[in-house]
């Protein structure tokens, strides 16, 4: 597995911290996600030589816990909060309104490779519903018409890297 220095170092520095090294499972697999963006089979493997520990335990761990992904995603991540205020107040239809403008579906990532757009549990933002994070940016309030405005901010910001 193809990890920087600077991940390897730091998880070499997690490790010692936990009782046992099983514990440290789930901030190894927080770290390689942040940098490769998803947990391969290579990575649930590498996790397990490192840990002592069966792939299948670490395995076990990705798939319970749903901020794990288990396959790539598009450079930006849209997640709309689908629970009840958001799902009362349009956060349906402005999950369909990402998924319009990027020509996509949930779960999948978006033809020109920017985007996934995806269901989530609770934000945590209920009195501001429906709302919406983009990567780690909360965003609240969001009808049709502000995903429609998002949705171009990040098309222009696509546009300027290229």
């Amino acid at each position: 597995m193809n990890l920087t220095p600077a991940t390897l170092s730091r998880i070499d520095e997690v490790i010692p911290h936990y009782p046992t090294k099983r514990s440290a499972t789930l901030p190894l697999l927080h770290l390689i996600q942040e940098e490769v963006g998803y947990i391969s089979n290579e990575a649930i493997e590498w996790v397990a030589a490192k840990l002592e520990l069966q792939p299948i335990n670490v395995y076990e761990v990705v798939t319970f816990y749903p901020m794990f992904r288990q396959k790539p995603i598009g450079r930006r991540h849209i997640k709309v909060c689908r629970t009840l205020s958001c799902a009362l107040l349009g956060g349906y239809k402005t999950c369909a309104s990402f998924e319009k403008e990027f020509n996509t579906h949930l779960g999948e990532v978006s033809p020109d490779g920017e985007v996934t757009v995806e269901f989530v549990e609770c934000l945590a933002s209920c009195g501001t519903a429906p709302v919406v994070m983009i990567d780690d940016e909360l965003h609240e309030k969001v009808d049709a018409a502000k995903a429609k405005q998002l949705s171009d901010q990040i098309k222009a910001e696509a546009k300027a890297r290229k």
